[in-house]
């Protein structure tokens, strides 16, 4: 009889924790990370390949290591001020999906924390889970007042991992700090700070169903958005009670079109509800991934999970009018000026980098559908900058940016070809026309005026690329290059032959340093020098070999 195999237990699912073990494991997965960035941006430069393999096991680790650092890989997938883009394209699939834990496990944690029998307080309970995550699990059940709903229920011991890791990361920060300077210009203990905040949140249940009657206030007006009704009699710090409201994911476009629904209309509205939120009610949802949005049989969007919420300063109505037309115009001043508003932007003395990013994206993807490809592109020309004049994202803007660009991720799969600026049109509609906003109605017919001057004044292709030539010579980005094939094989020959010379270097010392120490009655330490000496000689011949290949290769060019 055949047997199904036990799946492997992760390092954080260990019964116990101790701080010493937990803290060797996350200082040598960092240790490695770091040798690993530090051996592609200087030896492994020109491999992608090996990069790619690099991130693939940052992606490993994380999930071995558990929640904590699940939920802060995600959050890193939108940081290309941080790491490189392989890397952030790997977090970027990075998800968060753990086996379920034992049922009974979850009754015992229910019936502690609601001080009564599971059937005293339900009528019915599903005993398997619906959905599962590392931070909990989802059960369907039925209250004696007939109600359908479901339980959340948290993983057991995540409280005291959460603490326990929290520890080793801020003695991690601190080593960081001391013993690495150029980690301070990465801003570390504001991403520590928020990332802390955010989590430790997110598995306090009481204040999940805080945010989701808030969520469900700010969109009482909306009958298209819902949001589960909380049950505070049964909720607590450890399990959250709601309504069982049913949908189809919303990434699932065949199920939708199958039953009549309009897939750009939910678009739209998907849309509209995160503008409102983030620009009209400054508090958003800030992983809005498909697991977390469902859309009804009546074409209304549900939201699900309210755990990891972010608030930023609102903007008045008047601003936002200002702000769209702004993005219409391709005004990076004004845009700019809009997010620093708002927190998102930090001044700095030098605003070129932030101003060309942000043209760039003006300039992109105004017109026209957002494309796939473009994103890629669009990756690779901020990355460039970032190498180039680095600036750092505030550690509120990571949640911003993970929000936008998995929600860009969902309105794609439904609609390859949408635009987010004719998706946005109906919220600005709906804002400057609002009852009671004459001034708004102002500010659009002079801002909308504006629009139509600036597309009549529009300049010709040849004006636009003779004006894009001058910005380009005034900010000293344009660079003339002349390029020489034969001068570029014989630089990259003197580089390897000086590789090759600072290898012999070192093997002959560790050679020598080995026969001194052998002399001197250190056998522990000779060997250990001889066996570096091998490891020398080894890259030694490869790079010889190398460079002999190379000189041969040139040879039959000549």
């Amino acid at each position: 009889m055949l047997k199904s195999a036990t799946p492997k237990s992760l390092r954080w699912q260990r019964a116990k924790q101790s701080l010493l073990a937990r803290q060797t494991d996350i200082f040598l997965s960092a240790a490695r990370l770091m040798g690993y960035l530090w051996w592609d941006n200087t030896i492994a430069r020109r491999f992608p390949q090996h990069r790619n393999r690099r991130a693939q096991w940052l992606v490993g680790t994380l999930l071995d290591l558990g929640p904590t650092f699940i939920k802060i890989g995600q959050a890193l997938s939108t940081r290309g001020d941080l790491l490189p883009p392989e890397y952030i394209q790997a977090l970027g699939q990075l998800q968060d999906r753990v086996p379920s834990f034992d049922a009974d496990d979850a009754i015992a944690i229910i019936e502690a924390e609601l001080g009564n029998p599971l059937y005293t307080l339900y009528r019915d309970f599903d005993p398997v889970p619906i959905a599962a995550a590392s931070l909990g699990q989802v059960h369907k059940a039925r209250l004696h007042t007939g109600e359908d709903i479901v339980i959340k229920v948290q993983r057991p011991g995540l409280d005291t991992l959460f603490d326990l890791d929290f520890r080793v990361l801020r003695r991690l920060l601190r080593f960081c700090q001391r013993y690495l300077p150029w980690t301070r210009e990465y801003e570390l203990e504001a991403i520590y700070e928020e990332f802390a905040q955010v989590l430790y949140q997110e598995i306090d249940y009481v204040q999940e169903a805080i945010n989701a009657d808030r969520f469900r206030h700010n969109f009482r007006d909306h009958a298209r958005i819902l949001a589960p009704k909380v049950y505070p009699k049964y909720t607590t710090k450890k399990v959250l009670t709601m309504d069982y409201v049913p949908g189809i994911k919303i990434n699932d476009r065949q199920s939708l079109e199958a039953i009549g629904i309009n897939v750009k209309e939910i678009n739209q509205l998907g849309i509209c509800s995160y503008l409102k939120q983030l620009l009209q009610d400054g508090f958003f949802q800030a992983d809005p991934h498909p697991g977390n949005m469902a859309v009804s049989p009546d074409g209304c969007l549900i939201f699900y999970d309210f755990g990891m919420m972010a608030e930023v300063k609102s903007i008045d109505k008047d601003q936002m009018v200002r702000t769209f037309f702004a993005v219409l115009r391709k005004d990076t001043d004004q845009v700019i000026q809009t997010l620093m508003s708002m927190g998102l932007i930090e001044p700095v003395p030098d605003m070129a980098p932030i101003r060309r990013v942000m043209g760039f994206v003006l300039e992109r993807f105004t017109e026209k559908p957002i494309a796939l490809q473009e994103f890629s592109h669009v990756r690779q020309e901020v990355s460039a900058l970032f190498a180039q004049q680095p600036f750092r994202l505030p550690a509120k803007m990571t949640f911003i940016l993970k929000a936008l660009t998995t929600l860009d991720g969902v309105a794609r799969d439904l609609d390859p070809q949408y635009s987010l600026l004719e998706a946005a049109k109906p919220f600005v509609k709906s804002i400057t026309l609002a009852k009671g906003q004459g001034s708004s109605i102002g500010v659009l017919t002079k801002q909308a005026r504006e629009y139509i001057t600036y597309k009549l004044r529009q300049p010709s292709a040849t004006e636009r690329l003779i004006q894009r030539l001058e910005e380009r010579l005034e900010q000293g980005e344009l660079e003339i290059r002349a390029r020489s094939l034969e001068t570029d094989r014989a630089i990259r020959t003197i580089n390897l032959a000086l590789k090759s010379l600072i290898y012999a270097c070192l093997t002959g010392f560790l050679l020598l340093s080995g026969a001194v120490l052998l002399v001197g009655a250190y056998k522990i330490w000779a060997f250990a020098a001889f066996g570096l000496a091998g490891l020398g000689a080894l890259i030694l011949t490869r790079s010889l070999i190398n460079l002999a290949i190379r000189e041969r290769i040139s040879r039959l060019v000549r």
